[in-house]
């Protein structure tokens, strides 16, 4: 039986087959590519629906932080969906109860910024995370809606399972802080799956070895521009634990630790690193004092007993959003590539390390640059494709009930054209 892939390659194809002027190289290489992606629904992405046995965590509109990261923790999730029972329940089928998307190191980054204000100089350096944070009840009872005031809860734009990959493609690329795509079936459904930038690239790597997605695919990462535009967040390796989790409170985005004599990468610290606090309670309570080099020779430590106790096991129903994903280890070095390296490579080795970033290095491991799994992805989705998205889920839904509907961009009403 053909996969997915092999019945979008088969249909481009034979929709390249037809008659008429041939189109520029350019544009056929991107016009090949949209219509690949065009034909690949979102239930083909790897790992995209939530397997029975691990259903997606869920957290109430007016449940707590605490509640919200024993929710998270004890169920071994990297995000959850945010759920208003109250508003369905007087509004039914006509209101989603899925209302938004929160992730694990959001509110772990924000717990621990909010700790330093009231505890300057913690009196009990015993203390694990979590007891800590039941402390002080002002920030332990805070409730989840309130963190939507804060911008702390992420861009919810779900698609449905027979909507097309190169939809979630341009969301990725269009929306910064988008990480996570939640999947439903249908409107007023609840999130069945979700699609992680991680698990597109793992199709797309999927899909090697054909020439007109190969075309990109084959080239150095010195000709993007992000090889040279985007710089990398820098700590030294001699710095505090504490220094590093408040920049990465900062940046939210991958850091590169470097040795200050040498100025060489030695490791990296990322948001999915966030979970060691709670597991190994010495590294909140000592956060002021462990440097950086320290804590990355702990992890490696961690990520080494992983590799060889789960990777031989690791199991394909495993949750995508899983917080700690088995599978995950196989180096205890951080990301990189070589300028010179292929955009290939670099999936490759982000897929494999489930990383959201590479760092560039030079021949001495100096780092120049970062590339991040977002940059790779809109790659594959520039702005000048047009995917023909339709306003689906809960744009869908509302213009429907307005007696309105998208066509060619522009939403139409009682043959009145409003400029979206």
């Amino acid at each position: 039986m053909e996969t997915a892939t092999e019945v979008a390659a088969s249909k481009v194809a034979a929709g390249s087959g037809g008659g008429g002027a041939p189109a520029p190289a350019g544009e056929y290489w991107s016009e090949a590519l949209k219509s690949f992606l065009d034909h690949i629904p979102i239930s083909s992405v790897p790992g995209v629906l939530q397997p029975t046995a691990s259903p997606a965590v869920e957290i109430k509109l007016g449940g707590t932080v605490l509640d919200a990261i024993d929710a998270l923790y004890g169920g071994n999730a990297a995000g959850a969906v945010i759920i208003d029972e109250v508003l369905q329940s007087s509004f039914g089928k006509y209101v989603d109860r899925d209302i938004g998307f929160v992730e694990f190191s959001s509110i772990v980054l924000w717990v621990l910024e909010e700790l330093g204000k009231v505890e300057h100089e913690p009196k009990d350096s015993s203390q694990d995370f979590l007891s800590s944070l039941k402390k002080h009840p002002q920030i332990a009872e805070t409730k989840i809606a309130w963190l939507a005031k804060l911008f702390l809860w992420e861009p919810f734009f779900p698609v449905r399972t027979h909507d097309m990959l190169f939809h979630a493609m341009l969301l990725f690329s269009k929306h910064h802080r988008l990480t996570v795509v939640p999947v439903v079936e249908s409107m007023n459904s609840s999130v069945i799956g979700f699609v992680t930038q991680n698990a597109v690239m793992e199709l797309l790597l999927q899909s090697s070895g054909l020439e007109w997605l190969d075309k990109i695919a084959d080239k150095q990462l010195s000709e993007f521009r992000f090889a040279s535009v985007r710089k990398p967040v820098l700590v030294y390796s001699d710095q505090t634990l504490a220094d590093g989790l408040d920049i990465l409170s900062k940046e939210k985005m991958g850091i590169a630790v470097i040795d200050r004599k040498t100025s060489c990468l030695i490791g990296s610290i990322q948001c999915s690193d966030l979970y060691l606090l709670l597991d190994y309670s010495s590294l909140f309570s000592k956060r002021m004092k462990i440097s950086m080099e320290e804590f990355i020779n702990m992890n490696n430590k961690t990520n080494s007993k992983c590799s060889t106790a789960e990777n031989s096991s690791a199991c394909k129903g495993q949750n995508i959003l899983a917080l700690r994903n088995t599978g995950q280890w196989g180096t205890s070095l951080p990301v990189s590539n070589r300028r010179s390296d292929t955009l290939k490579q670099a999936v490759e080795k982000l897929t494999a390390s489930r990383s959201s970033c590479s760092f560039i290095v030079d021949e001495q491991g100096h780092v120049e640059g970062v590339v991040t799994t977002r940059d790779i992805i809109s790659v594959f989705s520039p702005p000048c494709m047009d995917s023909g998205i339709d306003g689906s889920t809960f744009f869908s839904a509302a213009l429907e009930q307005a007696g309105c509907h998208v066509e060619n961009g522009q939403i139409i009403q009682n043959s009145k054209s409003i400029k979206p």
